[in-house]
């Protein structure tokens, strides 16, 4: 029995569960103050009693059965000509699983033909098992929320409960998850430090890394600028007169038809594919870039180079200046405007003098914040920018950048023991400290800015 069958039915019986302890709070009504919850709260209340234990059940009984179905098949006669190296062993009841999921599927392996059967058989039993139990247990649920459906019983207050468990759930998971992302890249860069001086990789200006190598051969200077000056540099060079110039035309001179055209043709740009924009600097902004380099007397330009990556993360990036900033600027109280024209002064002194400053943190909030979306760029760096580690302020150079190291250490056949590999990890975290700094700073120059205006 399948969760295809078994979770279906469960929901089905929670509803059906919810209708009967409804309809008999409903019942159980003669008049004011007659029921502590309404007949609703008691309809859920039941329904939770059917399926949360129910589903819960389900789910451990999911993650157990695979280790029941491989015993089992394991312990038939048959197996004992399965290979002794787990590897090829796993191979094997592999394809058997395949062959027993798609019984027309080709076999290459006599062995797993004949474990198949067997295989289906061991999933088909402890499958309908593990649905009757599901099913008892959302019965016994349903029976004792069935007795909780009295005048006095607090549904209410248990739903709230539950409701408030959910909630706190929810917000446990994404704690534990960033939880979980900082302790993985603490635990490999410790790894990795514990090989590799952290002086000699936070001040190495040689990078060339190797499964044997020393600290010297770790310095990761030349991807820190490089990550820095084509997403901190050039891209802001980029985005951020773009994107506070349109915000300003937008909130200040457009007109309302013409604001609800523009507008969302701006948005559009965060939502393109990294991935477009990549072939988009690779194709079209990269040769335009070298043909320049050329005109100015660079010889043997490359393709590749930091402006091009540069020029093409600010436009990326322009919609998060622009959001932030029109956000700023149209919070301003119009009062500030008002004052600023009665005094006399023109619209664009207006503009420079009293919205300007006084949006200012919301703005530099947003330039933080695209900071730090630029410099976490990957795609766009990996199809424009080159793979050359070098310290150079050059934007005809091709340069390369932390992400981009990590996707080139990472992938492939790789021994993830190795100080090549696991410096991949140190770079990661020295990124995400970069990236969770700057948002930090974001976040309290926004908190300033709400303060002084609501």
């Amino acid at each position: 029995m399948t969760s295809a069958i078994v979770l279906p039915v469960i929901l089905a019986l929670g509803l059906i569960g919810r209708h009967i302890a409804r309809a008999r709070a409903g019942r159980l009504y003669t008049g004011r103050g007659s029921l502590h919850s309404m007949p609703g709260h008691h309809g859920w209340h039941m329904a939770l009693w059917i399926i949360v234990p129910a589903l819960l059940f389900w789910a451990l009984w999911s993650a157990i059965v695979p280790g029941l179905v491989e015993s089992a098949v394991l312990a038939q006669p048959v197996a004992a000509r399965l290979p002794a190296m787990d590897m090829e062993r796993q191979a094997v009841l592999a394809e058997a699983r395949e062959l027993a999921d798609n019984p027309a599927a080709a076999a290459f392996n006599p062995l797993a033909s004949e474990l198949a059967g067997p295989l289906h058989d061991a999933d088909l039993r402890y499958g309908v098992a593990g649905g009757m139990l599901t099913l008892m247990l959302a019965f016994a649920g349903g029976a004792y929320g069935f007795t909780r459906v009295r005048a006095g019983f607090p549904a209410r207050t248990r739903m709230e409960r539950a409701v408030m468990f959910a909630l706190l759930l929810a917000s446990l998971i994404a704690i534990l998850t960033t939880v979980g992302i900082v302790a993985s890249l603490l635990y490999e860069t410790g790894l990795f430090f514990s090989r590799i001086s952290p002086v000699d990789f936070l001040t190495g200006l040689h990078w060339a890394p190797k499964d044997a190598a020393t600290g010297e051969d770790f310095g990761a200077v030349p991807l820190f600028w490089g990550t820095l000056y084509i997403g901190a540099v050039i891209a802001m060079v980029v985005a951020i007169p773009l994107g506070l110039m349109s915000a300003i035309y937008l909130t200040q001179y457009a007109t309302a038809a013409t604001r609800k055209v523009l507008k969302p043709m701006l948005e559009i740009l965060a939502g393109v594919p990294t991935v477009v924009y990549g072939y988009f600097a690779a194709l079209t902004v990269a040769p335009l870039i070298r043909d320049l380099a050329i005109m100015l007397g660079k010889e043997n330009p490359s393709t590749e180079s930091a402006l091009a990556a540069g020029l093409v993360m600010g436009v990326m990036i322009i919609p998060f200046v622009s959001s932030m900033a029109d956000d700023s600027i149209a919070a301003v109280p119009q009062a500030m405007r008002d004052g600023s024209l009665a005094m006399g002064a023109t619209r664009s002194e207006t503009i420079k003098r009293v919205l300007l400053p006084a949006a200012l943190p919301g703005i530099v909030a947003g330039v933080m914040l695209a900071v730090s979306r630029a410099i976490g760029e990957t795609m766009i760096v990996v199809m424009a920018a080159g793979a050359a580690a070098r310290l150079s302020a050059n934007p005809f150079d091709s340069m390369t950048t932390v992400t981009y190291q990590i996707v080139q250490l990472l992938t492939g056949d790789q021994e993830f023991d190795s100080p090549k590999t696991l410096s991949a990890f140190a770079l990661g975290f020295v990124l995400f400290i970069v990236t969770l700094i700057l948002n930090i700073v974001a976040l309290r120059v926004v908190k300033r800015f709400r303060e002084a205006y609501e």
